[in-house]
């Protein structure tokens, strides 16, 4: 043998490598669909951004109801949905109503005035009257902050909130969210400006929460008198010269100033508040030529906007009033949904 030979056989065997584990591309698990479970909608602080696109999303799919020739759903078909309304109301009443009929429900209604509670009943022992005829789900509104609280804690029937006092107005926020996504794209990264009475405001309120919750930056604008400095810490930016933050906006929501304010003298006067908190046209040359103008309902006109620019191309108010509809079927249907769990 040769040297040569003799020196390859001396040789240690190579160490053998252990097999790797077979390398596998991992496919990415698909989403779990995702199950609703709140069967009340008390407001938008308790729900997560989640909740709330679920909401956006549920609602999209009932937008196309109402472009049908027969505008009728049977989701709530056999179901009783009673809108009572302590409180004055034209546009959230009637689009509750419009929904529950929509998703085939059987509806009845009760407004404060000639109401038991108007003869001295408790808000308590009138609603639970009510939910004994059958009724699975309430609609409530009401002057006192947290009466639909109160309800959910002593009904089995879903409570859902149309307004309780200066607390929250969910569904009007669930709305003017929905109306931003449809006409921007979505609502992460926008900078939205809350004009008006914040302070009293349930409006506002419910709007930044949602907001704040699916990354829109928040402006809250206003006399000094009508925005608190506390309400930074809910996350917005307070300003009082409309002037000033406008041309960073792409959206402004121009809340309602209600006449009973004057009382009070927390501004001057209709003019003074115009001047300086109003959206007219030459107004609007300092905002973006894209800005969204908003505004919750009903408009007085001249004093939060100018016909010309509530009317104008940038508006998106007859579109929120189309909206809310989708948004309140989508809520009743999904309340309905987590109460028969």
């Amino acid at each position: 043998m040769s040297k040569t030979a003799t020196k390859r056989s001396s040789r240690k065997p190579a160490a053998t490598a252990t097999p790797a584990t077979p390398v596998t591309t991992a496919t990415p698990a698909e989403a779990e669909p995702f199950v609703w479970t709140k069967k009340h909608l008390l407001g938008l602080d308790e729900l997560t951004a989640d909740e709330i696109v679920h909401i956006l999303d549920t609602a999209e799919s009932f937008r196309e109801v109402s472009t049908r020739s027969i505008k009728k759903v049977p989701a709530l078909r056999g179901k009783v949905v009673a809108n009572l309304f302590f409180e004055d109301s034209t546009r959230t009443r009637m689009s509750f109503n419009l929904a529950a009929s929509r998703l085939s429900a059987d509806v009845i209604e009760l407004v404060s005035t000639g109401s038991s509670v108007a003869k001295g009943e408790t808000l308590r022992d009138t609603v639970r009257n009510i939910e004994a005829m059958g009724v699975d789900i309430v609609v409530v509104r009401h002057k006192q902050s947290g009466a639909a609280y109160m309800l959910a804690q002593c009904l089995s029937a879903s409570v859902v909130n149309a307004g309780d006092g200066q607390h929250e107005h969910p569904t009007q926020a669930l709305l003017d969210i929905f109306t931003i996504r449809q006409r921007l794209g979505s609502v992460a990264g926008k900078k939205v400006g809350i004009v008006g009475d914040i302070a009293h405001s349930r409006v506002a309120r419910s709007n930044i929460l949602g907001l704040r919750k699916l990354g829109a930056e928040v402006f809250v604008v206003g006399p000094p008198t009508l925005v608190p400095s506390a309400i930074t810490a809910m996350g917005c930016e307070v300003c009082h010269s409309l002037d000033e933050v406008l041309p960073r906006l792409d959206v402004i929501n121009m809340l309602r100033i209600q006449f009973e304010r004057f009382s009070s003298n927390l501004f001057p006067s209709v003019r003074e508040y115009a001047q300086l908190y109003g959206l007219n046209a030459e107004r609007m040359r300092l905002a973006k030529p894209d800005i969204l103008v908003m505004h919750p309902g009903p408009i007085n006109r001249g004093m939060e906007l100018t016909s010309d620019v509530a009317d104008g191309p940038n508006s998106a108010i007859l579109n929120q009033v189309t909206n809310g509809l989708a948004i309140r079927m989508a809520v009743l249907f999904l309340v309905n949904q987590a109460n028969q769990v």
